[in-house]
């Protein structure tokens, strides 16, 4: 029979551990957290991962002072990955419309705020269901209701026909609108950015997190202030400028860190939240890379992930396991000591071990790629499972993804050998455990399903 008896030691290692954490600050329970989510953009255009068209220096500083992700998974377009990234949770779990997040969703601001952080969030918004007129869509204070204390944002309540991302924006703070006319000659990824600074100042006392889905580098494709030519048409070169200027943002949230002396106590995420534009090629290890924004393809999905801890995460580290953006909620519950229980339905895995330089010996052997297009119909592409090198889609396409990135290929059935059949047993196991998908696809569907009580063990 089971007892709660504790013994002694157990008794004394514990208050010791308590008194050293009270001694330090907490500095390891409740490091500072800051994401940084970029806007459109692929692994081919960050030249730590072998971009040949782009300058990203400070992101190339992150990657020899942190750690490279070289396998991580978002969806494929911009509402999907952050519902999934704020809540944890598969699409068919709570994902009805684009622009839109269930108000009865818990995210990573509630995850933070119960752990005694701080919150805030600055950049682009646009989840209060906008596109399709949905309960709640002129209400300010969504923000709030999702776990952030402070908010500076793009499109909370109000359209683009009222202000673009960059130029002459339109900004909501706080409970307060800024209008076009108010920021006249403003570029707001700038006024995004010093409110994440002034933020962090305001709290460098206190556990932090700051969430930073920023504007950049979504068309339209304009220059920055950076940009040589402030007039240039030249979409290509606009975007290679947005993509310094994106990198030039980052390398000044490090720099606060270091300057308000909370660099040890720190964690930087920087990821991206689906392809690039598919108006966009870009030369990527000799080869040219079309953007795959919307596509579930490779270049849709694949996207960069850099970590950096200062003194915490070693340095100069390629990791290849598998990450998608259901695991940074699972991360961030690990990183503040939060149990997650079984009936939270949370489906990623926390890849804190491998922030710190460890083995996990719970890293995931293959994603499931779940995308119910209602931007969009195509059924036969809405989900697959893959590894790092084989992909089955739900049609029965089977591919080996590193020598066919744009998935022309399929491999027939026995023509690819015993390891990959041996996968692709394995990958419809798991398709064939998923929920039933939609009959209605694209904007106009009535139905829109969700199953958010799904068990992966069933």
């Amino acid at each position: 029979m089971k007892t709660n008896h504790v013994p002694k030691f157990k008794i004394i290692l514990s208050l010791f551990a308590l008194l050293g954490g009270l001694q330090l600050g907490f500095a390891d329970q409740h490091p500072n957290v800051i994401l940084i989510m970029a806007d459109d953009v692929g692994q081919e255009c960050f030249t730590a991962y072998g971009a040949e068209d782009y300058n990203t220096p400070n992101l190339d500083q992150m990657a020899k002072q942190g750690v490279v992700f070289e396998h991580c998974y978002s969806q494929s377009l911009c509402t999907p990955s952050r519902v999934k990234l704020m809540t944890g949770k598969y699409m068919f779990r709570n994902y009805t419309h684009f622009g839109y997040l269930r108000p009865d969703q818990k995210t990573l601001g509630h995850l933070m705020q119960a752990a005694g952080y701080k919150t805030s969030i600055a950049g682009k918004w646009q989840l209060n269901g906008l596109y399709n007129d949905l309960p709640g869509s002129d209400d300010p204070t969504r923000p709030n209701l999702f776990g952030f204390d402070d908010y500076h944002l793009w499109q909370l309540t109000k359209g683009k026909s009222e202000g673009e991302r960059y130029w002459d924006t339109l900004i909501e703070s706080n409970g307060k609108v800024f209008t076009q006319a108010q920021l006249k000659g403003k570029y707001g990824p700038d006024l995004h950015r010093d409110f994440i600074l002034n933020f962090m100042e305001k709290h460098k006392e206190t556990p932090f997190f700051v969430y930073y889905p920023m504007v950049l580098v979504h068309d339209p494709f304009l220059p920055t202030p950076d940009s040589k030519n402030r007039a240039c048409k030249n979409q290509k070169q606009n975007f290679v400028d947005m993509v310094s200027y994106t990198d030039k943002i980052v390398g000044q949230i490090i720099a606060k860190t270091e300057s308000l002396g909370i660099a040890e106590n720190t964690l930087i995420i920087f990821t991206a939240d689906n392809g690039t534009h598919t108006s966009l090629t870009s030369r990527w290890k000799g080869q040219n890379i079309k953007g795959g924004k919307g596509s579930m393809k490779n270049s849709g999905n694949h996207v960069p992930l850099y970590v950096y801890w200062k003194g915490v995460s070693p340095t100069t580290a390629r990791n290849t396991d598998l990450i998608e953006f259901s695991d940074f909620y699972a991360t961030l519950a690990d990183l503040t000591q939060q149990t997650l229980r079984p009936k939270d339905l949370i489906d990623g895995v926390s890849f804190l071990p491998q922030i710190k330089g460890l083995s996990n010996p719970h890293k995931r052997d293959f994603i499931i790629q779940h995308y119910t297009p209602f931007w969009g119909n195509d059924k036969n592409s809405g989900r697959s499972v893959r590894d790092q090198t084989y992909k089955l889609y739900q049609d029965g396409r089977f591919y080996h993804v590193p020598n066919d990135l744009e998935e022309k290929h399929a491999l027939t059935k026995g023509s690819a050998g015993e390891r990959a059949e041996s996968k692709r047993t394995i990958f419809q196991q798991q398709l064939d455990r998923l929920p039933k998908f939609p009959d209605e696809l694209g904007q106009q569907a009535k139905t829109r399903p969700i199953y958010p009580d799904w068990n992966p063990n069933d």
